[in-house]
């Protein structure tokens, strides 16, 4: 069954397109951002250190706007008998940059959670440290936008019925209850902030309903392509490849530009080949998603009596932690350095790799 948009989402032709869809590469520039901060202040490196998580249900269903400009549309939408309603506020539906602060709670939450820490709804953000994490200019400009981002997800209403850790809720709320600025410097500068989850996002950290993002998402300019990229990593995972039709894809994203515009976005990204851990294809109706490293012609280390077991998503967080190096051969060292470390007991197999994996990225750079 195909996902289906109701009507009141359909693109009203007297406004104007406020779907960032003009073909990428159109303004001459790169289709990645760069890199802003390749050398961070030592003292928010811990922050830095945590691994980008989304969650996996609006990995799967378009929650936010793929707006540059204020979307003020209902925006109502139905498949495999999950249904959601999101109301805008005044100030329109959060946008899927706006998720990068989502990103970040959750990415922090999973982060203690690795260490042994208990979880809590309510983070204690520092602004700046969210800004440089995300890729964000952290001028007055990115200050100002930060504001709005979390105005627009406190004002977002949603109604849905999708499963969060196994238990299907029908209930309305907004993607976070609450958020406060704690301090402002002398600049009027936003500098600490208060921020509470909604239960239903909480629920799916507790649950770890959560999926690993490449660092390059921050970098995509796009909010199209940031959306292909997030179904592309639910879909294909670490899979060889996954095939979807034109228009599902275009459906599932949210996009409501013509058909015949969407396919044009495409061709470009297809061009470009810049998608994070995925390349793209199109041939005729379907486009093919592969997974560059291929992850699926090496299997997963199987559990041994002297070898502990790493999921793929373990092998995949390394990789984000480590660019570059051959994960498997930093797990083969890794073994040998527990084996000749007496083999001691180990509470979570995949956070001591990963943290060898770490360690071995900041203290031994490729050449």
């Amino acid at each position: 069954m195909k996902p289906r948009i109701e009507p009141d989402r359909q693109r009203n032709p007297e406004l104007p397109l406020a779907v960032n869809e003009t073909p990428s590469g159109a303004e001459g520039r790169p289709p990645l951002l760069p890199v802003r901060y390749p050398d961070p202040d030592l003292f928010i490196c811990d922050v830095l250190d945590a691994i980008p998580k989304d969650d996996m249900a609006s990995m799967e269903h378009p929650i936010f706007s793929l707006a540059t400009k204020p979307d003020r549309r209902v925006f109502r939408y139905e498949h495999n008998g999950n249904k959601l309603e999101i109301v805008p506020s005044v100030k329109g539906l959060a946008t899927i940059h706006d998720k990068d602060i989502l990103i970040y709670c959750i990415s922090q939450l999973i982060g203690k959670m690795n260490q042994g820490e208990r979880p809590s709804r309510t983070l204690h953000l520092t602004a700046r440290d969210l800004l440089v994490w995300t890729n964000r200019q952290t001028d007055g400009d990115g200050y100002d936008r930060l504001r709005s981002a979390f105005e627009r997800l406190s004002g977002t209403r949603i109604t849905t019925n999708i499963k969060a850790d196994g238990e299907e809720i029908t209930e309305g709320f907004g993607l976070i209850n609450e958020w406060r600025i704690v301090r402002q410097t002398r600049s009027g500068q936003m500098s600490e902030i208060k921020v509470t989850l909604s239960d239903w996002l909480f629920k799916m950290v507790e649950g770890r309903s959560v999926l690993t993002l490449h660092r390059d998402y921050f970098r995509l300019r796009k909010p199209l392509e940031r959306r292909i990229y997030e179904l592309a990593r639910k879909h294909c995972g670490a899979q060889e490849k996954w095939s979807i039709s034109v228009e599902t894809l275009q459906k599932k994203t949210g996009a409501s530009s013509h058909l015949r515009v969407f396919r044009s976005m495409l061709r470009d990204l297809v061009a470009h080949d810049h998608l994070p851990d995925y390349a793209v294809e199109m041939k005729g109706d379907t486009v093919m998603f592969r997974n560059r490293e291929a992850l699926d012609t090496v299997e997963a280390i199987e559990a041994e009596p002297e070898r502990p077991y790493i999921d793929p998503e373990g092998f995949h967080d390394a990789k984000s932690v480590a660019p570059g190096y051959d994960v498997y051969a930093l797990y083969d060292q890794w073994v040998s350095w527990w084996i000749d470390s007496g083999r001691p007991e180990l509470k979570s197999p995949r956070a001591a790799f990963i943290g060898f994996c770490r360690n071995k990225h900041k203290t031994t750079r490729l050449r």
